[in-house]
Parts: structure tokens; C-alpha cells; sequence
């Protein structure tokens, strides 16, 4: 394991009080609940996206769908908008 990691994994235990198992158990557990939040996430951004028939309507969810493969920050806002 990455010093650094061990570092952090040993922060979580401390600050919990468990040990440094219970504490990987936890992390992985967390780290798999956000994969499968952020699937979900973009699963449904893109039924979205290819069931919407709008063509203004399509541009919008299209951004959601974008934001959703890219995070947050992936497109730049439009200052004439």
C-alpha cells in the first residue's frame, strides 16, 4: 500500500476509533457506493439524452449528459447567454 494511502487510512481509523481493516472496509464500501452512484448518475443522463425529441430541449440534456461523463466543470459557460 502507498505510504501516502496508509497515511489517510490510518487518519479514518484514528478519527473513528476501529482499526486500519474496519477502516479499508469502510473506504472501499464508500468508493464502490460512489462508482455505482456515478453509473446511475449517467445511465439516466443518457436515457435522457436520447429519448428527448426537443431539439432545444435535446442541447440542455445533452449538458447534463456531458457533465455527467466529465464532472462539473467540463463545459464552459457562455457569457452571452
Amino acid at each position: 500500500m502507498p505510504a501516502q494511502l496508509a497515511r489517510e487510512v490510518r487518519r479514518v481509523a484514528k478519527e473513528r476509533n476501529v482499526t486500519m481493516s474496519r477502516a479499508l472496509v469502510t473506504l472501499a464500501e464508500r468508493g464502490i457506493e460512489a462508482e455505482a452512484a456515478s453509473r446511475a448518475k449517467l445511465t439516466t443522463a443518457y436515457e435522457k439524452f436520447m429519448s428527448e425529441s426537443d431539439p432545444a430541449r435535446k442541447s440542455e440534456v445533452g449538458e447534463d449528459l456531458i457533465r455527467a461523463i466529465f464532472e462539473r466543470g467540463a463545459i464552459a459557460e457562455d457569457p452571452l447567454r
